[in-house]
This record gives structure tokens, sequence and C-alpha cells, in this order.
């Protein structure tokens, strides 16, 4: 599936400031989030989609590459972006917090990021072959992430000591800004919506109250997965600053081309070359499924092109609990070399059959030939 412009994908002009592309980011940001639409499949991939085109739009260089080239002058940074059998972090996820912070602070005094603190999502491409998609299984991913700090376990402080109130906000982890006629509350700029200081922080973890490792989590990928699809994984993200809520893991599949199936949904399709012989008497012949090797029947006189289809030998699909179907098209594989005898026989094959036992053929040239009578009866 092709990409979608991405200046299409944030509602945004072609030559929009940097303002307008956040501003735009941050609305559908907000109404995508999976946190706000739990187990939500589209909405996922929506939030997927707006992030990916605010990471290129939101960067002068990648901007720039994207307008003069498209998609191809951005795809191999994308790939990075995503991670190519690894993680990848970026502005966008790190900048996430900041802008529901500013938004949710304003509209209805939270303290936005900074005052819940949760750690940032993590993404990790996996790849995949179509054998391990269909039958689902269960991989061990070696997650660069922050965790909880165990020796202050979580707060920051050395041990022993406790924060204090932050002197700014007096402890509420916002202060009150007059624009106007009005007053809103903003992320406090001095403890970044905690509300208090470390005077003391834990020499482990320099008072962040998490440290970074390399994790190994184990996942369940559900047979069926296709191409795309997002595994999210609860609470497997980065972990909260000061004892936050950690956010989430989410498994990025993308599927390996496959030598033989194509495809589409449930469904697969593949192409199957049979002899001349073999379709024109009817043949058994064997053909290819993910699970081995079924035996179908060539009924005699069948033509190139002609599907078979294997109901049940498909793969799962995630969403409908059911496995589709495997359809086979037949190829008249010609011979490329013949020997003597071979020739000779087949020329005495043709002289010895006319157009009649090609009804195709021969309806085909009645067809022409009454076209040419009526060319020839124009002039």
């Amino acid at each position: 599936m092709s990409k979608r412009d991405y200046y299409e994908v944030l509602g945004v002009a072609r030559d929009a400031d940097e303002n307008t592309i956040k501003r735009a980011y941050r609305k559908l940001a907000m109404k995508y989030h999976p946190d706000r639409n739990p187990d939500d499949k589209e909405a996922a991939e929506r939030f997927r989609e707006v992030t990916e085109a605010y990471e290129v739009l939101s960067d002068q260089e990648k901007r720039r590459r994207y307008d003069q080239y498209g998609h191809a002058g951005v795809d191999d940074q994308m790939q990075d972006f995503w991670g190519r059998g690894g993680f990848q972090d970026s502005h966008a996820f790190r900048d996430f917090g900041d802008l529901f912070g500013d938004v949710f602070g304003e509209m209805f005094g939270f303290g936005g990021s900074g005052g819940s603190n949760r750690g940032a999502d993590l993404r990790y491409n996996l790849e995949l072959t179509l054998e391990e998609a269909a039958a689902g299984k269960e991989v061990e991913l070696k997650i660069p992430r922050h965790v909880q700090c165990d020796t202050c376990h979580g707060s920051g402080a050395r041990p022993g000591t406790n924060p204090v109130p932050c002197q700014t906000c007096g402890g509420h982890g916002q202060v009150q800004v007059s624009q106007g006629f009005f007053a809103v509350r903003r992320t406090c700029p001095a403890c970044h919506g905690s509300g208090r200081k470390i005077e003391s922080p834990c020499v482990r973890c320099a008072g962040q109250g998490r440290v970074r490792i390399e994790k190994v989590v184990k996942v369940k990928i559900p047979a069926g997965v296709y191409d795309g699809a997002q595994v999210r994984v609860s609470g497997e993200g980065e972990a909260g600053v000061h004892g936050g809520p950690a956010g989430d893991l989410y498994i990025v599949i993308s599927l390996k081309p496959h030598p033989i199936f194509e495809r589409d949904g449930a469904d697969l399709y593949c192409t199957m070359p049979v002899t001349f012989p073999q379709a024109a008497l009817g043949a058994e012949v064997e053909a290819p499924t993910l699970e081995g090797r079924v035996r179908i029947r060539i009924p005699a006189g069948t033509e190139g092109g002609k599907v078979f289809r294997l109901r049940g030998h498909g793969v799962s699909d995630v969403r409908a609990n059911q496995k589709g179907d495997l359809y086979v098209k037949v190829q008249i594989a010609v011979p490329k070399k013949l020997s003597a005898r071979q020739e000779a026989l087949l020329r005495q094959f043709a002289d010895e059959t006319g157009d009649e036992v090609y009804p195709e053929r021969s309806s085909f040239l009645d067809r022409a030939k009454k076209f040419w009578d009526e060319l020839a009866g124009e002039d």
C-alpha cells in the first residue's frame, strides 16, 4: 500500500510553518493516541501515520528532502526511525509529552506530561517470514530503555533523604500565567510539573529516578498478523520520571517477500506451472501450501489462467477468527528445448489436428474473418 502525502496526513498546506505543523500534529496525536483508543487498530495505524509525518515535516533537512524527492527521499531515514530489526529513538516521541502537556495544562489545569511524568512510548520494528506470521510465535526482544532506579525506587533522591516542595510553584507543579483577560495554568518551569525539588540526588540515577539498561522482553505475536500491524505491550516503554507510569512498547510488523505466495488479507495466491499434456489430458498434481503438499485434480482441457480454490489453506484472520483460502492459478508451461523425435511427434500432432480441437481459436477466427469482411466491404 502506497503512503499518503505527509502534508495530507497532517492536513496542512505545503508552505505551512513549524508552529502550524506542530499544532496539527498535536491535535491528531491527541485524537488517535492508543491510550485514548484502546484495542482500536485503525486509530493505532493513524497515530503511527501522523507521527511519521510529523517526524519528517518537523525536521528541516528531512522536510527539504521530502519536498524535493517525495517519500523516496526519506524512506531510508524512516526505516531508521521505526528501526530495522531494532529500536530507534526520535524527537517526535520525546516531544510528544511536551505537546500534550501544553494542551491539557491550558484546557483542564492539569500538570501535563510534566505532572504525570509518564514515560515515552517505544517502537520496535520486527521482520517476520510469511510462515512465522501465519503460525504466530513468541519472540525475545532486547530493548534499550529506561527502568526505575532500584537504589532510590524512582524518587530520584539519595536513600535516607526526601524531595522538598518546589518554591516556584509551592509544590503544585503549575504556575498561573496571565494572558490579557485570561489566566491559564502552565507546567512549572522550575520543577517541570513534579512539584518538588531534589536537594540530594541519588548517585546511581543522578536524580532522574530511572536508569538506562537493555531489557529482554518476551512478546507473543498472534497467528495471522499482517504487514504493518502493531502489537502493543503495555508498560514496557520508557519508565516514567520520578516514579511516573511507564510508557508502552509497540511492535511494528513487516513481512519478508515470499518466493511462492502472495498474501491479500487472510488469502494466499500462487501461480503453478503445468505441462501441456497435463492440461490437455488431465492429471493429478502436487500444489504447495504453507502446511506442505496437497494433491489437486487438473481436469482434461484445463486452460491457462484457470484458478483452483483450496479452502482453509490461507492464513488465520486475526480479526475474524477464521482461516482464509489458497488460490492456485494454472500456467501452461511451454517446452523450451525439444529432441528431434519430440519435435517430429509435435509436428505430427499439429498436422493431424485442426481448429476444431481448439474451440476458442475457431471462434476467434470466425469473428476475425467477419471483421475483415466488413473492412473489405467498406473499401
